[in-house]
């Protein structure tokens, strides 16, 4: 469904009966998890827990809401492959060529279309339990990282990337040394 008045779209991605045991019997209520995302970079999830389904639902996607991430993306997909995990749940990202589209299964589909991820393959590996499988899978939105974050984490500045992406010849080293890159047929003679 959409919301008007922050353009997210929001998606039921399960809805599970639990029961309490009580002296009198059983008092059965209502687990929700739900994603929300406006489908440019930012999703979140919320779970909820009530009576009946609606209000359930409608407490999950006030959560979903409100803790909102940004999904660092590279041409529509996802900058480099990551792992997420969550218990015994372990979500694998990985970039795709465009065209590819979303290759996921339930919870990692729902938060990559609610994100605006257009091409990703992924892979669920242990427990395929909804809630956990949307937990790994933010899990694994915070470990992605673009470059230029990269490069501010390991204090590299914009001039030396620059200079390595205009095609020059020498590499340098980690102490900062000049290398000569090495011809096919240097390689060979050595």
């Amino acid at each position: 469904m959409m919301n008007r008045e922050t353009e997210l779209t929001e998606t039921v991605v399960h809805i599970n009966r639990v029961a309490k045991v009580v002296k009198g019997g059983k008092n059965f209520s209502f687990s929700a998890v739900v994603v929300a995302g406006d489908g440019a970079g930012n999703v979140g999830y919320g779970t909820g827990k009530a009576r009946e389904v609606p209000p359930a639902i409608q407490k999950a996607s006030e959560q979903a809401k409100k803790e909102q991430v940004r999904v660092p993306m590279v041409g529509g997909t996802v900058p480099h492959t990551v792992w997420g995990r969550w218990g015994a749940t372990r979500v694998l990202l990985r970039p795709a060529s465009p065209g590819t589209g979303v290759i996921a299964g339930g919870g990692v589909r729902a938060v990559m279309e609610s994100a605006g991820v257009a091409d990703v393959l992924t892979k669920i590996v242990g427990s395929r339990n909804p809630f956990n499988v949307v937990r790994a899978t933010f899990d694994a939105i915070a470990r992605l990282m673009t470059q230029d974050q990269v490069r501010r984490l390991r204090g590299a500045e914009a001039a030396t990337a620059a200079e390595g992406a205009s095609g020059d010849t020498d590499a340098a080293t980690d102490d900062g040394r000049r290398e000569s890159a090495a011809t096919p047929e240097e390689a060979e003679a050595s």
